[in-house]
C-alpha cells in the first residue's frame, strides 16, 4: 500500500510517499480502507519535531480519516467489513491508503455525511465538544466568542455552541470565512484583522462581556480575552504559537478562569461521551464538517502549507 513517511524532522517536504507493507489487525484491532484523510494543524507541529509528544522515526502522519472496515481481528464486536467509519485515532497513522486502529478509534459515520465530511470530524470535532463541554462547562444561553471560527476547530465550535443554545460570536480575517462562520450558526462575525474588533464583542453585549472565550492563538489574544470577559467567565486555550505577557488583575476582578487543554488528555470515559454526542449531532445534521479543500495523498507537503495560512477555510482533506 502507499502512505507518506516522515523520516526526519523538518519542513514539510521531508513527508514523502512511499510503498509500504500491508497491514494486519490483532486482537481487538481493524484496518480500514481510507478514502478521505482529515489534515490538522497538530500534524505540521510533530512532522517539524516541534511538539511535547514525538513519534518515532520514521512514521506515517495522521490521526483522522474516514473510509470503510476492510478488516477486523479477533474479539471485534462493535464494527464488521464493509462498514463506513470515521476514525479518532490511528496505530499506523492515517496518511495513507489504509489504517490500522484500535477497534475502539472507529465511529460509525452516518449514511448522511460523506467520507471527505468525516474526515473532518475526529480531531476538530472532539477538540471543539471537549473544549466547549467538558472544560468550560458551558450552559445554554451563555454567550461563546469563537476567537477562529473559520478553520476546521472553529467551525465546530461554532455548530456545537449554536446547537447547545448558546449566543455564538465568531471571528474570521477573510469576507468568506466571516460568511462561512455566520451560516453554521454564529449570531454575530467579528473581522479579527481589524484593530478595535473585540470592542464589538463588549458592545453586543451590552458591557457585561463574554462568558466563554474558545481561543485558538492564545499567544496573540490571551491578554485581550480576559479583558472582555464576564465575571466568572472561562477562557479555554486550545492553541497557542508561543508566549504571551497578561495582566492577572484581569483575571482577578473576574474571577475569571483560563482553561488550558489537549485532547489527548482526554480519558476514555470522556472520549466515549465525546464520539457517542458527535455520532448523534450528525446523524440528526446538527453537526456538518465544512470541506475547504480536497487534495491528492501526494499533496500532503503543500497541506501543511495550507494549513496554517491566516485565511483558513473549512477542512483540508487528503485523498488517497
Amino acid at each position: 500500500m502507499k502512505a507518506i513517511r516522515v523520516r526526519e524532522f523538518g519542513a514539510p517536504d521531508v513527508m514523502r510517499l512511499e510503498e509500504v507493507a500491508n497491514l494486519t489487525p490483532g486482537a481487538g484491532e481493524v484496518v480500514v480502507q481510507l478514502s478521505a484523510v482529515g489534515v490538522n494543524p497538530v500534524e505540521t507541529y510533530i512532522r517539524s519535531g516541534m511538539y511535547a509528544r514525538l513519534p518515532s522515526l520514521p512514521f506515517t502522519p495522521g490521526s483522522d480519516g474516514a473510509g470503510t472496515i476492510h478488516e477486523v481481528g479477533e474479539g471485534v464486536t462493535n464494527c464488521k467489513v464493509g462498514d463506513r467509519v470515521y476514525l479518532a485515532g490511528s496505530l499506523s497513522g492515517t496518511y495513507a491508503e489504509f489504517a490500522l486502529c484500535k477497534a475502539t478509534q472507529v465511529h460509525k459515520l452516518p449514511a448522511n455525511i460523506s467520507f471527505a465530511e468525516g474526515a473532518g470530524v475526529g480531531v476538530p470535532f472532539a477538540t471543539a465538544y471537549r473544549a466547549l463541554h467538558q472544560r468550560a462547562q458551558t450552559k445554554p444561553g451563555e454567550t461563546v466568542l469563537v476567537h477562529g471560527a473559520t478553520g476546521g476547530v472553529g467551525i465546530a465550535a461554532v455548530q456545537l455552541a449554536h446547537a447547545h443554545g448558546c449566543r455564538v460570536i465568531g471571528t474570521g480575517g477573510s469576507r468568506k470565512g466571516r460568511a462561512l462562520a455566520f451560516a453554521q450558526g454564529a449570531d454575530e462575525v467579528l473581522d479579527h484583522t481589524s484593530e478595535n474588533y473585540l470592542d464589538e464583542a463588549m458592545r453586543l453585549t451590552g458591557g457585561r462581556g463574554v462568558e466563554v472565550i474558545l481561543e485558538m492563538l492564545a499567544n496573540v489574544n490571551l491578554a485581550r480575552d480576559l479583558q472582555i470577559l464576564a465575571a466568572r467567565g472561562r477562557v479555554v486555550i486550545i492553541g497557542s504559537r508561543g508566549r504571551i505577557e497578561i495582566d492577572p488583575r484581569d483575571a482577578m476582578s473576574r474571577d475569571a478562569s483560563v482553561l488550558g487543554m489537549s485532547l489527548w488528555n482526554a480519558d476514555d470515559e470522556e472520549m466515549r461521551e465525546i464520539h457517542e454526542n458527535l455520532v448523534r449531532g450528525l446523524a440528526d445534521n446538527a453537526l456538518r464538517p465544512i470541506i475547504g479543500a480536497e487534495m491528492d495523498l501526494n499533496d500532503a507537503a503543500e497541506s501543511h502549507r495550507q494549513v496554517l495560512a491566516g485565511d483558513s477555510y473549512g477542512k483540508i482533506v487528503l485523498i488517497p
